[in-house]
């Protein structure tokens, strides 16, 4: 476990996304004084050679006049034909904000000029985007304005042109930031944070272009973003906060947890990462490299983004774990980077 900077640049970090290219791991978060304070930026770091590379800001929110707003919520995604690209959004909210993208033919070393998606495509909100079988793209997306509601974007194009899709059927459920999952049968299913307290779940047959209504699955969540992956042993993993809400939004954000399924549906917490309460352990971002092993980077207290390294062999279903001494994160007061 390492934090990507003992020193970072700036007062606050959040909504990390990491990806794995042929020259090592990349991640991406954004950061400055505070969140949606005009000084947040998107920051970038490479893991060429066995170390994070010292954070860059890589893109702002600086404006044709002048003026800046705050940046949001990176997502990294590698498509098969190599093409890196970097999704973000720029806006005063979540409500008013727009999506941006940026791409790298050189792994991360340099970047493109950003350019604004389509109006009414925001890119993915949170978690990675999926490449299906035929190639086609397909970006989870949601909306905050006029309530929650989630849907998704595809391109046919390497990400050159997206299409955004209706809102799923929400049945009452508040729902945003969804995260996919491709099934061993082929369909595809999506889970991601509510305001009622659960995780919800919603599965498509036809890759995507229709979805079944959300339900709400018995897995506790207090409004928090999560990410999952599909393991290549075939089983799912869910990096999570799986605690109640509280009376503010930070509450149950202490403890962070991975957990195990074979469905998709029914999940078996096996390990908890950190839980310290009244700290903030959250928006976790999941990858497995192709060396089998999985990749998570998190936000720690704010103030650091942290990766941990899990073996998925080493997990089993049922029996639930903390982190060993020798490698686990940092409690509250923790100063070190790999202690």
């Amino acid at each position: 476990m390492e934090f990507i900077d003992q020193d970072p640049p700036t007062a606050q970090c959040h909504a990390g996304t990491i990806v794995e290219t042929p020259h090592g791991l990349v991640a991406a978060w954004f950061g400055g004084k505070q969140e949606r304070d005009p000084s947040v930026g998107i920051w970038v770091s490479r893991h060429p050679a066995g170390e994070w590379t010292k954070p860059r800001e890589v893109a702002n929110g600086v404006q044709g006049d002048g003026s800046r707003l705050p940046t949001w919520n990176p997502v990294l995604f590698r498509s098969a034909s190599g093409r890196l690209m970097l999704f973000y959004k720029v806006g005063p909210d979540p409500q008013h904000w727009w999506g941006m993208l940026m791409t790298s033919v050189d792994d991360g070393v340099s970047w493109s000029a950003p350019r604004r998606l389509p109006a009414g495509v925001l890119g993915p909100i949170k978690n990675k985007p999926i490449q299906l079988p035929g190639g086609e793209l397909l970006s989870p997306s949601s909306t905050e304005s006029g309530g929650w509601h989630v849907h998704v974007e595809r391109s046919a194009d390497d990400g050159r042109t997206w299409v955004a899709g209706d809102d799923m059927a929400s049945d009452g459920i508040d729902a945003i930031q969804p995260s996919l999952l491709p099934m061993k049968d082929g369909t595809i299913e999506a889970m991601g944070r509510t305001r009622q307290g659960k995780l919800f779940w919603t599965q498509s047959a036809d890759e995507g272009r229709h979805w079944s209504p959300l339900q709400l699955l018995d897995t506790d969540n207090p409004n928090a973003g999560i990410d999952a992956v599909a393991l290549k042993d075939g089983r799912y993993l869910l990096v999570y906060n799986p605690t109640q809400p509280g009376p503010q939004w930070f509450d149950g954000r202490g403890t962070l947890a991975v957990a195990l399924s074979g469905d998709g549906r029914h999940w078996s917490r096996v390990l908890t990462l950190e839980d310290t309460p009244g700290q903030e352990y959250s928006y976790p971002a999941v990858i497995q490299s192709a060396d089998g092993r999985v990749h998570v980077l998190y936000t720690w207290q704010r103030t650091r983004m942290r990766h941990v390294v899990i073996d998925p062999a080493r997990l089993s279903k049922g029996k639930e774990g903390n982190m060993p001494d020798s490698a686990a994160p940092g409690r509250a007061g923790a100063k070190g980077g790999k202690p």
